[in-house]
């Protein structure tokens, strides 16, 4: 845009006389003289919050992007192990479905699924899911699940259970995770699904019997979520 010659007069004008305003407000001898005001202490603590929120939002934008792509690297390498690569070949964190999930008590009200697909054909899908009561807290997992509702792969992806007893539900703890690997609805009946201090098919820890029992309770509720949306995640 082109600026007339007064205009440009008139603003290189305002921007000497800021330039001088500035000059004499920063003398020594004037800041002597504010510097027990509370109007200018209060207005240099607003310059400082004022900058720092400025360094902040800068330092947000630039690490937002960064910090995304670490959280997705996490997700797909948990997904690699409860899905195995020759299930499918599509980009399973853009192919997702949302579906509800306050009725099954696993940690949220919806659910991202993850589907798994060959050739354009859905084989499998994936979702995290919570075990709310574990001993120590929430036990955090990710299953893996084919179209007929087997398991393929459980993992946790976090928990705070007592380190040596409660934390043998890790795959690098103890392969006791790896026991739910073929199990689904249709081949252990409701009294199967427990440890076996509760008549049920899973071994208990020594000294831990709470950290399993939450475990295969919410595994249990996991594969509830997905009987009951199977037919909409098999056919998106």
């Amino acid at each position: 845009m082109k600026v007339d010659p007064a205009t440009l007069h008139r603003l290189k004008a305002q921007a000497v006389s800021f330039q001088e305003f500035l000059k004499d407000w920063l003398q020594p001898s004037n800041l002597a003289n504010l510097r027990p005001k509370l109007e200018f202490q209060t207005g240099v603590l607003a310059g400082f919050a004022l900058i720092a929120s400025v360094l902040l939002g800068v330092t947000n934008c630039s690490t937002e992007s960064t910090i995304q792509l670490r959280l997705d690297e996490d997700l797909v390498k948990s997904l690699e192990e409860v899905i195995p690569a020759d299930l499918h070949d599509n980009d399973m964190l853009k192919d997702t479905v949302t579906i509800p999930s306050t009725e099954f008590n696993i940690g949220a009200n919806e659910t991202t699924v993850y589907i798994a697909k060959k050739s354009g054909n859905v084989t499998a899908v994936s979702y995290k899911f919570t075990a709310p009561d574990g001993y120590s807290g929430a036990i955090n997992m990710i299953m893996g699940i084919d179209r007929d509702g087997n398991i393929i792969g459980v993992r946790v992806l976090s928990h705070k259970e007592t380190p040596g007893l409660g934390d043998k539900i890790e795959v690098t703890k103890s392969n006791w995770i790896l026991n739910f690997v073929g199990r689904s609805l249709e081949n252990l009946t409701p009294a199967q699904w427990a440890v076996k201090k509760d008549g049920g098919e899973f071994d208990q820890f020594s000294g831990a019997t709470i950290t399993p029992r939450k475990s295969v309770q919410a595994i249990n509720r996991g594969l509830q979520l997905f009987k009951a949306n199977q037919a909409q995640l098999i056919n998106p």
